[in-house]
């Protein structure tokens, strides 16, 4: 009698042990915010073949499944992967190889930066450098190439503007390039004084030098891909929205996602050229569990630093100044019914107001009987308040919060003190279109993500400047950044069913941070360290 007993009381034992369903990892112990769409919390999640498929409390998921592999977050805070949804992810690793230029306070620093950079790699066939603002020079005017011309007269010198949207360059680069005073280019300028070049292009003009410079291998363009990779894992990253890439450069993406060397998911905006478009227009969209191609990027203006950007009244700091659209308002229009007809999505930079409404128009009209386009406009920076309620459910704002942190000392000397309040409105385009897609715009921005949730919830730069946040009606909560950087994102990608979210079906693409983002000290958030990073449920980062 007793054996009966005995065996009938382990049973339930052994019955339990038996059902338990063996999963390949295991967090447990976990602060987890889901960002599902109760915005819910847990305490832990099982992963299986890269993708949860449970998340619960502790006892639930320890009690119904095992794993080779526990991880006990010890109350760590655990996020869904960072998706940022305004990078140039290849250029991030382009500019890791050449003149680091951000910071410098004056044109002196900028050349002392290019002599270290030449002495350091005297094979160079061209000195390439990066980031240079003079907005942040005491004196703010745009250099010249005059002491470039002295210093570096038989090897070409190209200085690109922090924003992108302007070249400093010698002599040498303009000859080979066969620009002079009388070059004449629509959707930009090859900036004059008196009449003589001073080696400073706006927009358009910068192909012409582009064109003649040497290009990467494969091997070289491979090597600048996997060494953004490590950086952008390191920040929490785990998908990027790489604003601008062209066919070979997305078919190596895919052919090292293949090879398992890229583990990065990459949202690939392709360029507005007629390669990308005779090509991925007539083939359609390509989409595999790391790689999604079925957006067309195009630039409407060029950016408020370099007064590229588009401005229906002049610039109050220049008059009789408009800026310059790159994309004119027809071409826009056949550029909106081409891409719509391909049922490919548009994703249009625009940064003035006349800019702006131009894109909106365009979209509008092409957009009235599609039902989900998800049709997007890149930063939306200065928008006139008639304008605003053309953004919806089909046109969504894709914004970048530390624009607003950095362009903020001098944003206002361009644009007047009325149109300023139209700016960096991310607060009331959330408003519009229900949600509101947060990126950094790497490498004009810093990688951090944690700089953009810090400008998004405080409207401070890492100088905790201003006190009070900046124009903070345009604030956004700590939820919406996050969803702005998770859920919100993969949905502007039409991945929302795949990431974005810690829940059962989705791809295992999760970090653990150091600290609580959603309740840490606001001043604290821009110095947050990732611990680990997580695709498909495997390590690709620890700290």
């Amino acid at each position: 009698m007793r054996k009966i007993l005995y065996s009938l009381a382990i049973l339930p034992l052994l019955f339990s042990c038996e059902t338990k369903q063996s999963v390949d990892l295991i967090v447990t112990n976990a602060n987890v915010y889901t960002v599902d769409n109760a915005f819910a919390k847990a305490e832990s999640f099982a992963i299986k073949d890269g993708k949860f498929i449970a998340v619960g409390t502790s006892n639930d998921i320890t009690e119904k499944y095992e794993a080779a592999e526990i991880i006990d977050a010890t109350g760590k805070t655990v996020l869904p992967g960072l998706i940022d949804g305004h990078c140039h992810f290849y250029g991030l690793g382009q500019n890791l190889q050449i003149a680091d230029l951000v910071g410098t306070e004056s044109y002196d620093e900028v050349i002392a930066k290019v002599s270290e950079f030449a002495k350091a790699n005297p094979d160079a066939t061209v000195l390439r450098g990066r980031g240079w603002d003079q907005n942040d020079w005491a004196v703010k005017e745009f250099p010249t190439k005059d002491r470039l011309d002295v210093l570096f007269p038989d090897v070409p010198v190209v200085l690109e503007r922090v924003d992108g949207h302007a070249y400093l360059v010698n002599q040498k680069a303009l000859d080979l390039a066969s620009i002079d005073a009388s070059t004449k280019v629509s959707g930009g300028e090859v900036v004059l004084v008196d009449g003589k070049v001073t080696g400073v292009l706006i927009d358009t003009p910068q192909t012409l030098v582009d064109a003649v410079l040497p290009q990467p291998s494969t091997a070289e363009s491979a090597q600048v891909l996997l060494e953004a990779q490590e950086l952008c894992f390191s920040y929490g990253l785990t998908t990027v929205n790489d604003a601008g890439l062209n066919k070979n450069i997305v078919e190596l993406i895919d052919s090292l996602q293949q090879a398992g060397s890229l583990q990065m998911r990459v949202y690939a905006m392709l360029s507005n050229n007629e390669e990308n478009l005779d090509h991925y227009l007539t083939t359609g969209k390509v989409k595999t569990d790391r790689l999604n191609v079925r957006s067309i990027k195009v630039y409407g203006d060029g950016a408020l630093g370099s007064r590229g950007a588009t401005m229906r009244e002049a610039y109050s700091d220049k008059d009789g100044h408009f800026g310059a659209m790159i994309t004119p308002s027809e071409e826009m229009n056949d550029l909106a019914k081409r891409i719509a007809a391909a049922d490919f999505q548009m994703n249009t930079h625009a940064i003035g107001d006349s800019a702006n409404v131009v894109v909106l128009r365009a979209y509008e009209k092409v957009l009235a009987s599609k039902t989900d386009p998800r049709w997007k406009v890149e930063h939306a920076q200065i928008v006139s308040r008639e304008d605003f309620g053309v953004f919806s459910d089909k046109i969504l704002p894709s914004v970048q919060p530390t624009h607003a942190t950095s362009d903020m000392y001098w944003a206002e000397d361009r644009v007047g003190a009325e149109r300023i309040k139209g700016a960096y409105a991310y607060k009331d385009l959330l408003n519009q279109s229900g949600i509101v897609i947060l990126g950094t715009d790497f490498p004009v921005e810093q990688v951090s993500p944690f700089y953009t949730f810090y400008a998004s919830v405080a409207r401070k730069d890492l100088k905790q400047y201003p006190e009070g946040g900046y124009q903070m009606e345009n604030a956004l909560t700590r939820e919406e950044t996050l969803k702005g950087m998770t859920i919100w994102a993969a949905y502007s990608n039409f991945e929302e069913d795949e990431k974005g979210s810690i829940e059962t079906g989705k791809f295992a693409d999760f970090i653990i941070m150091d600290e609580d983002i959603m309740t840490v000290e606001e001043d604290k958030i821009p110095n947050l360290k990732v611990a680990a990073t997580y695709v498909d449920g495997v390590k690709v980062y620890q700290q």
